[in-house]
């Protein structure tokens, strides 16, 4: 096959979430199957060639001598990729139709590792990996991929290019903001990478179909070659300490790799959480002449927004307006990147003046640099005067730190925290690894707890009490309900004062959890309080979005239906009404509110704020 970039090609899936599926653990080294099961991999190989696709990866991700030696198989680089190879020249001479093998080539460092590790070092790391891919009848390309640093994709291609003359694919990561971790935009990227010796370039893994979709178009924008795509499956969900699933189904995953296509990716294929039944739907949705068309935009009815009501300086803290049975009205603010606090201040000022004396600070959801929530919390308090929640994520921080963190919070006037775990990004196969993972949020609500009682996380005795107003999620879109409702159970004898939804989109998820926790006196009757988080849809796509790659999510058909025939022109005031009829329904069922809009739409809350007058 020597069209590449002349024709649309679909590469594979997943192979590590093939493998995590067979049971193989997060913190093992991947590629080592090659030695140890290697018909476990070829069975993945062909069930992806069974599925249509193209191109199939060697399991070799991770394959080189820094990440092998995390794993105790520094001395194995040779072994493992020749392994890899061979295991996928043996699928490829099984298939009936032509198909290629790339060689699978991940960054030279982890995270961790490149903080200690110097540029020679790292594309002599890449030299041997693709020496290793190349020698005898080695792979037909090269892939390299996950790339979250462009100067180190730089380093990867010159090295590559100077040990074969394969044809090479560069494939960067970008987060939810379009910018690689190191900062990079697809501009800047695909400029780059056009003057360098490479078949393609493109970007793969973190985010999912719809947030890759707009990248890809943005690097086609500037690339003088041919652009690839490898979207995730979505966001995963934490099933377990160290275990996560994906929840996009295959027809979703292909109607967006139509889209890619046609806007003129010519290389389509999945990353994490992709299985071969994706790629089978890709293959029949990219082979598929036939395109849906958009729907009539149809604008919504639309009710006059009545005047909200200005914030109460005398409210009290979350905790007295909790004992008072007031109705919580609170708005939800991001965390913005460092240098940028002034912005938040500016923002809790306009929700001011709309009414809203309350505010909940969500932790960032990025691995790039952020203030910390409780940092931006302590900070609106002092420069805003506003009454302030802390939303904490236990990962990627020891208990230890946490404990810190919130002593000197509590020491500076901070009294209200929403425990949350929290998911670290998603990097090749490996999500998590990285990470800290000492507490959940269940531990972090005993922490908490504790340190009320007077107590450290050791049970040892403090010199004084703290006085923390401690908040929980509980899900109401939770895949297993049962399982969700045992767990906020739990976090109310573990010491939780009040709950906190994450978004809800329709009622009766709602109804669901509100009835099974009547047993613990959680609602807005007495008993441990619910608050509702509310968040206005802007468009179709975020709903469709939602709906399909962020896990927990329920968005209704109707209400998928209703955002489609709106159109862009009324999707927003849809949306808003949409959110004002599920307020106006669910405020007898729950204690209070937060509200979550965009930084640069903050008037839609006015109809919301009408609604709990």
């Amino acid at each position: 096959m020597t069209d590449l970039g002349q024709r649309v090609l679909v590469c594979d899936g997943a192979m590590g979430t093939m493998l995590h599926a067979a049971g193989a653990a997060l913190d093992r080294s991947l590629p080592e199957f090659n030695l140890s099961d290697p018909g476990l991999v070829s069975t993945i190989h062909e069930s992806y060639l069974s599925a249509g696709a193209d191109i199939i990866q060697t399991n070799t991700f991770g394959a080189n001598r820094l990440w092998l030696g995390d794993h105790g198989f520094p001395e194995k680089v040779d072994e493992i990729n020749r392994a890899g190879v061979r295991i996928a020249r043996a699928a490829q001479e099984h298939c009936e139709r032509e198909v290629l093998v790339a060689g699978s080539v991940s960054p030279a460092v982890t995270a961790r590792q490149r903080r200690r590790t110097g540029s020679a070092e790292r594309v002599e790391v890449i030299r041997e990996q693709v020496r290793a891919l190349t020698a005898g009848r080695g792979v037909d390309l090269i892939i390299l991929e996950t790339f979250g640093y462009l100067d180190e994709l730089v380093e990867a291609v010159a090295a590559a290019s100077g040990e074969c003359d394969l044809p090479i694919i560069a494939q960067a990561t970008f987060a939810d903001d379009a910018h690689t971790l190191g900062g990079e935009t697809p501009r800047e990227v695909a400029s780059v990478l056009s003057g360098l010796p490479v078949a393609m370039l493109g970007t793969n893994c973190t985010i999912g179909p719809q947030r890759m979709l707009t990248v890809a178009e943005d690097l086609m924008r500037y690339a003088s070659v041919p652009v690839s795509a490898q979207p995730n499956a979505g966001q995963p969900r934490r099933t377990g300490l160290r275990s996560f699933e994906f929840s996009i189904d295959g027809g979703y995953f292909a109607r967006y790799l139509r889209r890619f296509t046609d806007a003129g990716v010519m290389l389509v294929g999945g990353c994490c959480g992709t299985t071969p039944t994706h790629i089978r739907a890709a293959v029949g949705a990219v082979r598929d002449p036939c395109a849906a068309r958009p729907a009539e935009a149809v604008p919504p009815p639309r009710r006059p927004a009545r005047t909200a009501p200005m914030a109460d300086p005398a409210a009290g803290s979350l905790a007295d307006q909790l004992a008072g049975r007031r109705f919580i009205v609170a708005a939800a603010i991001a965390t913005p990147a460092l240098g940028r606090a002034g912005e938040a201040v500016e923002t809790a000022a306009v929700l001011q003046a709309q009414g809203i004396g309350m505010f909940a600070v969500q932790p960032p959801e990025t691995a790039r640099t952020h203030s910390d929530s409780l940092d931006l919390a302590l900070h609106l308090q002092h420069q805003a005067g506003v009454e302030t929640i802390a939303a904490v994520a236990t990962w990627d921080k020891t208990i230890m730190t946490l404990q810190a963190d919130l002593l000197g919070a509590h020491a500076l006037g901070l009294r209200s925290v929403i425990c949350t775990t929290g998911s670290p990004p998603v990097l090749g196969d490996y999500p998590a690894v990285d990470g800290i993972w000492e507490v959940d949020s269940l531990g972090l609500i005993a922490l908490l707890a504790g340190l009320n009682a007077g107590l450290d996380s050791n049970g040892l005795a403090l010199t004084t009490r703290t006085s923390f107003c401690v908040g929980a999620r509980v899900n109401p879109g939770a895949r297993d309900p049962e399982a969700e409702i045992a767990r906020a159970r739990a976090k109310v004898r573990a010491g939780a004062h009040f709950l906190v939804s994450r978004p809800v989109y329709e009622l009766d998820s709602l109804l669901r959890v509100v009835a099974a926790l009547e047993e613990e006196g959680v609602g807005a009757v007495g008993g441990v309080p619910l608050l509702l988080s509310v968040t206005p849809l802007r468009s179709f796509e975020e709903a469709d979005y939602l709906a399909h790659e962020v896990p927990g999510i329920t968005i209704p058909p109707d209400t998928l239906h209703t955002m489609e025939r709106a159109g862009r022109g009324a999707a927003r005031a849809a949306g808003i009404e949409l959110a004002a009829d599920l307020l106006r329904d669910a405020r007898k069922l729950v204690s209070g509110v937060i509200l979550t809009t965009a930084e640069e739409d903050l008037t839609v809350l006015a109809p919301l704020l009408a609604v709990v007058a």
